[in-house]
């Protein structure tokens, strides 16, 4: 696995996809810098090794050149974090990028603009990928977030660096921490899945079976599983055409030795409303009228004895509707335990947009051992599959 650390950029132009595809506001000012952050140690090192950098990235989903996706509004935000001069260009190929390129000086950062105002981007056309080629004499992919995505600056490009390609930090980071879970962490390993629906988490748990000792499910997708075992739900959420496929979850984790953890008890209310009536009650025995939107006191002690044992732990999925805050009590104690955990020596590795979101909003980030930075990457890895920005470098 060629790494940044393979390389020394004295005198050399790094072109490097990151993923700057962040929140910007009605005045087009960066609401989340995370993704930022994240590049920061990539471009730093080159830099020091006496290097410039080409940076290349989308900004949400274009028809074409429109302005409020252009890569200008984030170059003051990225001059800040990185606290180096940066340079823009209003094209990402052809002469006025080449020029810019021809032109950047050791030490210096230069951001192209948005990929996908040009088609041939998500489309992975050869010769689009050999124009962005031309601006830079190493090729390093920075950017887990599309790893997933088999586009030109992802994937193809990487074709036209033979021998001059690697990760950066920060994807080595996302790769080793998901091997940790999936080859290399040490028994027992958790996982703990949420969310609402067993359906977008069905490839994930197959796949991971094999690889952990205890499996807590929890959010909406609890009751499916709850309804299959003959328990009534009330007006739960609930995907009556996985019941079958519930079971059969259960009975494949029985003869691999896992241990499945689902919650015994819930907060259930009246309405779907901050506003609610709600109580505990037991999770088979929710009236009808009534739903569940939280795992119960009884289900978060469960849960925090298992995650206090683990010595590896992902975290996909939140245990209730946290986005409500009468909901988010089970999300919080479930971060609190996996912080606790971490602390005592645990490895812990978060991911998946609920889960990132609930873990930044409650503040748990330096309180586990990762977040990944990448939504769909992430669960697509957890799938088994190999993705297309991370073969393009190992090939």
């Amino acid at each position: 696995m060629r790494t940044l650390n393979d390389f020394n950029f004295k005198n050399k132009k790094a072109l490097i996809r990151v993923d700057f595809n962040v929140p910007l506001d009605n005045e087009f000012k960066v609401t989340d810098a995370t993704r930022i952050q994240a590049a920061k140690p990539t471009i730093i090192k080159i830099l020091e090794d006496g290097g410039s950098c080409v940076l290349m990235s989308h900004l949400g989903r274009p028809k074409g050149v429109q302005d409020e996706f252009s890569l200008k509004h984030i170059v003051d935000k990225v001059e800040d974090i990185i606290g180096v001069e940066t340079q823009f260009v209003s094209n990402c190929v052809g002469e006025e990028a080449e020029a810019a390129f021809a032109n950047l000086e050791p030490g210096k950062i230069l951001i192209l603009e948005n990929l996908r105002f040009h088609s041939e981007e998500t489309s992975g056309d050869s010769t689009f990928a050999e124009q962005l080629s031309k601006l830079g004499d190493i090729y390093v992919n920075d950017a887990f977030g599309t790893a997933h995505r088999a586009h030109a600056s992802t994937t193809v490009v990487a074709d036209f660096f033979p021998e001059n390609k690697c990760f950066g930090l920060l994807l080595e980071q996302e790769i080793k921490s998901i091997d940790k879970v999936m080859q290399t962490g040490e028994k027992p390993v958790l996982a703990v899945l949420g969310g609402a629906k067993v359906s977008s988490k069905i490839t994930i748990i197959e796949n991971i079976l094999d690889k952990i000792d205890h499996l807590i499910i929890g959010g909406g997708m609890t009751f499916t599983f709850i309804k299959a075992l003959g328990g009534h739900i009330g007006n739960s959420l609930c995907e009556d055409d996985k019941m079958a496929l519930a079971l059969d979850i259960l009975k494949q984790a029985e003869a691999k030795n896992v241990k499945v953890h689902i919650p015994t008890d819930a907060i259930i209310a009246d309405a779907f409303s901050n506003d609610a009536n709600t109580k505990v009650c037991d999770i088979n025995t929710i009236p009808d009228g009534w739903m569940g939107l939280d795992a119960g006191p009884e289900s978060i002690k469960n849960f925090n004895d298992v995650v206090l044992e683990s010595k590896t732990i992902l975290w996909n999925g939140p245990l209730g509707v946290f986005e409500l805050e009468k909901f988010a009590n089970g999300t919080i104690e479930l971060g609190n335990s996996i912080a606790a955990s971490t602390k005592n020596g645990a490895f812990s590795l978060v991911g998946g947009g609920d889960s990132v979101a609930a873990v930044k909003q409650f503040g748990f980030e330096n309180k586990v051992s990762y977040v990944s930075t990448g939504g769909g990457a992430m669960l697509e890895s957890l799938e088994g599959k190999t993705l297309p920005g991370i073969a393009a470098i190992l090939k």
